[in-house]
């Protein structure tokens, strides 16, 4: 179960969701375990790739919802190892949208493609009219997941929609060569973070939490209506950054007189992206609720914890609430997308 898999299992269950997860290697410091919601799910061990395997979980489980988030999502490992990226990311995709096609009970599937399945544009931000020109091999990953769950939409009338979102952040990440987890982590222990790039790349930051909420609205809109189903939908918090100045905005957050270093050795990403949300708005009444300054202290809180540094508790359940009760940014009703299982791969 991955980063965003675990925040949104949280959500489905406080919303009174059955949920199975599909889960192929066992993370002991996964937010989802450390919090506590593994024993209220039903896990399934088992591959994304394998079609039998997923197939089985569909018809034994009677899955209504399902939400396809499996996937290798570091780029310098998807550069070093392109072919178990691919494996992953695009043979696991057509795996689980045929097995969701030779399953009746299956009512809506939510396929998460990325940002980067756009490639590299000239014309910024992308929306969702944006062509999919992937172009490094995470990218072109996304871009045939994306055009895959397209196809089966158009050919077999398969009820899926595709979310294309920008980087998650957040508590529970424990990919620590990602910018925001690892940049908090080495500062917390007195190191200067590390920049791979020379720090100009531009990119989305969504946090974690709005990610989870998008993920669940978008099921619920598809449940009430059937004509957003076909359609990818962007989710950003519109507030594009440079490598080097989120670096910063972290550090001013921890109270850090630490500067970075900057490496300017990676290769094949690309330099320029940012995503309009307008479709999100328009049509499903989305938007997020946390600005990337405040969804950056809340991450800051869950590390202080996390590795034992003094500091404020992470944010609880009850305290999101509380926050959603005082400032909604979308009616989210109660979970009725057919009222039955999600299964989570």
């Amino acid at each position: 179960m991955g980063f965003l898999g675990g925040w949104l299992v949280q959500r489905l269950l406080e919303s009174g969701a059955q949920v199975v997860c599909l889960l192929r290697d066992w993370t002991p410091q996964s937010h989802l375990r450390c919090a506590g919601w593994l024993e209220s799910v039903s896990v399934v061990q088992g591959d994304v790739t394998d079609q039998r395997v997923v197939e089985r979980v569909l018809g034994e489980y009677e899955v209504a919802t399902v939400f396809h988030l499996a996937a290798q999502t570091i780029v310098p490992i998807a550069n070093r190892n392109p072919i178990s990226t691919f494996e992953s990311n695009i043979r696991g995709t057509w795996t689980v949208l045929e097995a969701c096609r030779r399953s009746p009970a299956v009512r809506q599937i939510i396929v998460a493609s990325s940002d980067k399945a756009y490639g590299e544009q000239e014309v910024l931000p992308y929306s969702e009219r944006t062509s999919m020109e992937g172009c490094y091999p995470y990218d072109v990953s996304k871009s045939c997941a994306d055009l895959l769950a397209h196809t089966y939409w158009k050919t077999y009338g398969l009820p899926v929609c595709v979310t294309r979102c920008g980087n998650f952040y957040g508590g529970g990440d424990l990919h620590w060569n990602r910018i925001v987890p690892g940049t908090i982590r080495d500062a917390l222990h007195g190191r200067r973070p590390v920049i791979r790039s020379d720090g100009s790349p531009i990119r989305d930051y969504l946090y974690v939490e709005d990610g989870a909420a998008a993920y669940m609205l978008l099921a619920e809109k598809m449940a009430a209506d059937p004509a957003i189903l076909g359609e990818a939908f962007n989710f950003s918090n519109e507030q594009p950054i440079s490598v080097l100045d989120l670096v910063r905005m972290i550090l001013d957050v921890l109270g850090s007189p630490l500067a970075a270093e900057v490496q300017d050795e990676s290769t094949g990403e690309i330099l320029r992206q940012c995503l309009s949300a307008e479709r999100a708005r328009s049509v499903l009444g989305w938007r997020p609720r946390y600005s990337l300054c405040e969804g950056l202290a809340r991450t800051v809180q869950w590390y202080r914890q996390y590795l034992g540094a003094e500091g404020a508790q992470p944010p609880s359940s009850a305290h999101r609430r509380q926050d959603e009760a005082k400032h909604p940014a979308v009616d989210v009703p109660h979970w009725s997308a057919s009222g039955v299982d999600a299964l989570i791969s």
